[in-house]
């Protein structure tokens, strides 16, 4: 009697203690979207110019071409000349080639994140004002019809990897330099490589 006593008195314990009861379900909330986020300040950005090279690509004056495997762009000064500015290309399975041409220069530019890219980051806001929070830097320089811009950054790290989903980023110094040479039309080569 005794023992069946005690063993009831230990199940009892058992049973009351915190490990063995039922959590009770947390229900958390979705965060709500930010229909516009404030990209922060414009800070005083300069052009700066990059290494000018000998190179051989096969386009002429004018163009610009970006190398992804070497993550390089180059604007042709001449035939055998570029510039050549270090870059960051689209990250893995973000990656495209082909030949667009610019259709705009915007500073300090708006950023909306595309419907496909707030479905793998639910968190960002629907739109972004200009300035040093914002990805895309000083100057975006658009590429036809297509979500890709080559664009500024107000994080440096990234340049000089494959970090992006798909657009092409910068220094600001060098896409100010940049946006000094080309105009509407300038046709842009994506090339996977030279």
């Amino acid at each position: 009697m005794k023992f069946k006593l005690v063993l009831g008195l230990v199940a009892l314990a058992v049973l009351a203690s915190p490990a063995s009861a039922a959590k009770p379900k947390t229900w958390k909330y979705p965060k709500a979207v930010v229909a516009v986020a404030d990209g922060g300040p414009k800070r005083v950005v300069s052009a700066r110019s990059p290494k000018v090279a000998n190179v051989r690509t096969g386009y002429g004056a004018g163009a610009v071409i970006v190398d992804q495997k070497s993550r390089k762009l180059y604007y042709m000064i001449s035939k055998t000349k570029a510039y050549v500015y270090p870059v960051a290309v689209g990250k893995p399975g973000f990656k495209w080639s082909g030949t667009q041409r610019v259709s705009g220069i915007k500073a300090w530019p708006q950023w909306t994140p595309p419907k496909e890219m707030r479905q793998r980051k639910p968190d960002l806001p629907l739109t972004m004002t200009g300035g040093v929070r914002n990805p895309l830097g000083a100057k975006a320089i658009y590429l036809g019809s297509t979500e890709y811009r080559i664009h500024g950054t107000n994080d440096d790290r990234s340049i000089g990897t494959a970090a992006s989903s798909g657009c092409i980023r910068m220094h600001n110094g060098h896409v100010l330099h940049l946006s000094g040479l080309v105009k509407k039309g300038t046709k842009v080569h994506v090339v996977r490589s030279l």
